[in-house]
């Protein structure tokens, strides 16, 4: 049989398939209706666990894998259908939402970006954080006034026994991150599977047949684990802090995913990794669930060596989303996700300026600060508070090494914060180790001015060279550093114009 032939059997069966996926849609409204007159979920993880198998067992052998997939990604379809035909109107859902009380409980929180994500979600119920002592959790379940709470290290298993019920994945997992009131009682859930989920098909990539490796053994181990087998993984070895050694990795260095799910790199300890960088030599696909920084060490590794990347902010967002589903009892916009992501990264973005001395990074940079409701950091004034003494006497009296030294010090400790607007000295982007500092919660955007205008007086450099000199070593560099361009015009309304815009336009994009 010849290839046209082939394909116009494909062709039919194709028209089939439109005919009764069209169908099975149909069907799929009416149980939407049923759901919702009957204030039924549009998730039923039971029955959905059940039919996947049974497809499967009515595959031929060979094709039950490739059949089941097919069906994890057409239940997704049928959801997401149901739910936009479900939606609620804003007014009834937020109506019902504020008489809501929702919280976090843990052992030592500190500050959550739980908050304002549910907020960013639409959520108008008050989100609390609640510090509880192990001791006190029974009795807190007993007596607190939530309508529900998100549960964080390190109880995530030690509230199971209070439950009166948990879901499927919870169960499976024997760890719960959601609890919300029931007629009978607490009942857990676990919405870290669904966060983990949407993380990694937010990179597109495919898991399917490859092998990954999972760096920590913490209580998030296992869902990462469960989500990647899920997907189809060739196989998933977990390596604990103990067995995270050059000899463990080396017996898994045909890894193709890797997963950190440790503490390692994570603010305030920015600019550590759990793994050199050449640990994993065939690594295609990196993901970190640490979210702050957005970039770590491991991530920046893995991306410069031409990997797919992800930060565990979208995790973060995707969990708040299902957790907030299930305090409603409301379906939300998959679509959220990918939006509150996007405003969760712009709003902790870093704004960097770069530039030659005198081109006006302080005098923009603290105008963009005001109009961002930001703090302005102008890194030559930390860098004169820690020395005690102006630039011009460090040059004089230690050197110009010295004073590199010093400012990589401080690029260091001030870039590891966010929601800043940072003005740079000149010369910082002639150690390349100050790149990695600035990008890991930074936009670097290179302020260019016509090299005649730039002043020379009180800087060090400048007088010793000309500016067009130094600018012709530096022009390369500051190409290197910088995620974008602005044109200082002299006029300063105008420039700060443009700078916000190319910050706006890039700031939640993911290097590459």
């Amino acid at each position: 049989m010849d290839l046209k032939a082939l394909r116009e059997q494909i062709d039919e069966i194709d028209r089939q398939m439109v005919q009764l996926f069209d169908r099975r849609m149909r069907v799929a409204a009416d149980v939407a209706a049923y759901k919702k007159e009957n204030g039924l979920p549009i998730l039923d993880e039971s029955r959905e666990r059940i039919k996947l198998d049974a497809v499967a067992a009515m595959a031929e052998e060979d094709m039950a894998a490739y059949t089941r997939t097919l069906y994890v990604h057409l239940m997704a379809l049928s959801r997401d259908y149901q739910q936009k035909l479900m939606q609620i109107s804003a007014a009834d859902c937020q109506k019902e939402e504020t008489s809501l009380r929702i919280g976090l409980i843990g052992g030592k929180l500190g500050h959550s970006y739980s908050p304002e994500i549910h907020a960013l979600l639409g959520m108008t119920y008050p989100y609390e954080l609640r510090e509880v002592a192990p001791s006190e959790i029974g009795d807190f379940l007993k007596t607190n006034p939530y309508d529900g709470f998100n549960v964080t290290i390190p109880y995530k298993k030690d509230i199971i026994p209070y439950l009166c019920g948990m879901s499927d994945t919870a169960r499976r997992l024997g760890s719960v991150n959601t609890v919300f009131r029931t007629p009978d009682g607490w009942w857990g859930d676990n919405t870290d599977y669904d966060g983990f989920s949407y993380m990694v098909r937010r990179t597109g990539y495919e898991v399917r047949g490859k092998k990954a490796v999972v760096i920590g053994s913490g209580g998030v181990a296992p869902t990462v684990c469960a989500v990647l087998e899920d997907l189809g993984a060739a196989s998933v070895t977990v390596l604990s802090h103990r067995e995270n050694t050059h000899q463990m990795r080396a017996l898994h260095n045909d890894a193709k995913i890797v997963v950190n799910t440790s503490p390692v790199g994570m603010y305030p300890q920015n600019g550590e990794s759990p793994i050199p960088a050449d640990a994993f030599p065939s690594m295609e696909c990196a993901l970190d669930l640490i979210y702050n920084p957005f970039e770590t060490v491991f991530l920046a590794d893995a991306r410069e060596r031409g990997c797919v990347t992800e930060s565990g902010i979208s995790m973060l967002v995707a969990q708040a989303k299902r957790g907030a589903e299930l305090f409603t009892g409301y379906p939300l916009e998959d679509a959220l996700c990918d939006s509150v992501t996007a405003q969760m990264i712009r709003s902790r973005r870093n704004l960097i300026l770069i530039g030659m001395p005198g081109c006006g990074k302080s005098t923009v940079g603290k105008r963009a600060a005001a109009r961002l409701g930001r703090e302005f950091v102008d890194l030559d004034d930390e860098i004169v508070k820690k020395a005690g003494k102006p630039i011009s006497a460090i040059f004089a009296e230690d050197g110009e090494d010295a004073f590199r030294a010093m400012e990589h010090d401080v690029i260091c400790e001030i870039c590891k914060r966010s929601s800043l607007v940072i003005a740079t000295g000149g010369g910082c982007v002639t150690r390349t180790a100050n790149y990695r500092p600035m990008a890991q919660n930074g936009v670097l955007l290179w302020l260019k001015r016509d090299i005649a205008a730039l002043p020379t007086n009180g800087r060090p450099l400048s007088q010793a060279q000309s500016p067009a000199a130094i600018y012709e070593i530096r022009r390369p560099m500051y190409e290197a550093f910088s995620d974008a361009a602005v044109e200082n015009t002299d006029s300063v309304n105008d420039t700060v114009e443009a700078v916000l815009k190319a910050f706006s336009e890039i700031s939640d994009r993911v290097r590459t």
